[in-house]
Order: structure tokens, then C-alpha cells, then sequence
């Protein structure tokens, strides 16, 4: 296996297959040395990935085949859910925002977590989506620099920050963390990719389709702080554990900003997809 891609069926931590078509117990394959628990796993990082490197190809060829619709959320129980707003040069310009001089920061809750594929749940007429790019930590610490910061991220993934914008700005300021919280708003996955693999990693191609319509297209690189910088940032204030969660903003295009607006209705389904890290697809009701 060239990487190590970290999934989560039935609640178990599994390798994700090569073909992306199936998938392998950890804790079995293992003989009993790694976790059955995502969570687990992500604080053994280096030995996960030294497991999927030394897979060989009958342990892929026995790997179970993969149902799209039984992947879990690959992080179920994070400690902290950080996410960074206003981080897309273009999104900027859009919502008629000057660029920040430091990451805007806020919290999403751990209620909130939703499987790769699963229902989002509309409230009220204002529910937006926000393609984004995740971080998973795996080692923890306080004032981590930049130029370490590469040597604490687990791996990437994708999420959409589902958007309750009449909740968001209800009030004076805006309740960001609220509005971006409710039951379902947070889908994650549909694994865990290992960033040291990726060697596109500092500019992926997003994508955020709704019901067919491409509504957010866009490279990584369009961040205005990435991800190095944030995560030392984020550590020379909080400290970071395994497991934690970094949602890094959203580009241009979300519903919010268009003329005019377009929200998510009933029957829409969102799909996000990232550049080598794989496609969520989740069905508004």
C-alpha cells in the first residue's frame, strides 16, 4: 500500500485499499498491535503508516469490498474542532471582506460530526455549503512552528461546513460557532489520507457541486494562511491534541455570496470532492 489511508466502518479502524474499492481491518491486520479505535490510531500515526506500507498484495487482495454508504466519520470523537474563516483571497472579495492579517478563528462542536455520506438536515431557508480542505492532527503541543508544523498532521480529508447563515448572523456579532454546529453540519472524510504522501499537498483542486451544479471551484493555493501557519498559530494560543480537527476555509462561490443568493433546499445533494483525498456526497432533507 503507497498510503496510508485511514477509514472507519462499523465504528473500526480500517485501511482504506489502494484501488479505493475495499477495505482492511487495522486491528486484525495488525495481529492485535494497532487499535481498533480511529481515535486510537491517529495518536500511533508512525506506526499506522509503517502498517500500510508493509502491506502486501494479498492482504489488498483479501481486503473487504467497500460500500460507500457504510463509511463513517473517520475523526468520531475530537477533542477540538477548530475552523478558519475568510482564509480564500477570492472568497474575500466576495463576501467584501479586506484580508485578514492573522487566521480568523472559531469552533464547530462535536454534535455536529456527520459520516462522508450522510443526510444533512435543513433548518429554516438559509442553510449554505462550504467546500473545505481538513486537517486531522496526530501529534500534539503547544507553539509548534511552521516549519515543524507538517510533522504533527496525521492527514487530510475533506469537509463541508454546512452553514445555517440566519442562525450565523442573528446577532451582533455573528454566533459562527452556532450557526455551523447544528445536528449533521459537519461532514468529514471519507477517510483520512497521509499527508507526507501527498506530494500535491500545498495546492489540491476542490470542487463543491449542489445537485449537479459546480458552485465552488477552486486550488489550494488561493489560501491566505495554510495550513503550516495556521497550525502554529492555533498552537501558540491552545494546545493541540491527537485527533483534533482543523477545518482551513472555504473559497469562493458559497451560496451567501452569489447574485442572487442560492441556499440549500430539500432534495439537493452536495458533493465535495478534493484532489487525490476523495468525494463527499451528502443528500439535504
Amino acid at each position: 500500500m503507497a498510503s496510508a489511508r485511514l477509514g472507519c466502518v462499523d465504528g473500526r479502524a480500517v485501511f482504506i485499499t489502494t484501488s479505493l474499492t475495499g477495505y482492511i481491518d487495522i486491528e486484525k491486520v495488525s495481529g492485535g498491535k494497532l487499535s481498533s479505535d480511529p481515535m486510537a490510531c491517529l495518536e500511533n500515526w508512525v506506526e499506522v503508516c509503517k502498517v500500510a506500507t508493509n502491506l502486501s498484495q494479498a492482504d489488498e487482495s483479501s481486503a473487504i469490498a467497500l460500500d460507500a454508504n457504510k463509511l463513517e466519520c473517520p475523526v468520531p470523537r475530537p477533542r477540538q474542532i477548530f475552523a478558519i474563516g475568510i482564509n480564500y483571497k477570492a472568497h474575500a472579495a466576495e463576501m467584501n471582506n479586506p484580508l485578514p492579517t492573522q487566521p480568523l478563528v472559531f469552533t464547530k462542536f462535536q454534535s455536529s460530526l456527520n459520516s462522508p455520506n450522510g443526510a444533512v438536515t435543513l433548518v429554516g431557508e438559509k442553510c449554505d455549503f462550504e467546500a473545505e480542505l481538513v486537517a486531522i492532527i496526530a501529534k500534539g503541543g503547544r507553539n509548534i512552528s511552521a516549519s515543524e508544523a507538517w510533522g504533527h498532521v496525521a492527514g487530510l480529508c475533506v469537509g463541508q461546513d454546512v452553514s445555517d447563515r440566519a442562525l450565523q448572523y442573528a446577532n451582533t456579532p455573528p454566533q459562527f460557532s452556532l450557526g455551523k454546529s447544528r445536528a449533521g453540519f459537519t461532514p468529514i472524510g471519507p477517510w483520512i489520507t497521509d499527508a507526507a504522501s501527498l506530494t500535491t499537498r500545498g495546492n489540491l483542486e476542490m470542487t463543491c457541486r449542489v445537485s449537479g451544479e459546480i458552485m465552488q471551484h477552486t486550488q489550494t493555493d488561493d489560501m491566505i494562511f495554510e495550513i503550516p501557519e495556521i497550525i502554529s498559530y492555533l498552537s501558540s494560543i491552545c494546545e493541540l491534541f491527537p485527533g483534533d480537527v482543523i477545518y482551513t476555509g472555504t473559497p469562493s462561490g458559497v451560496g451567501a455570496g452569489r447574485t442572487p443568493q442560492r441556499f440549500l433546499r430539500a432534495g439537493d445533494v452536495i458533493e465535495t470532492t478534493i484532489q487525490d483525498l476523495g468525494t463527499l456526497i451528502n443528500k439535504c432533507i
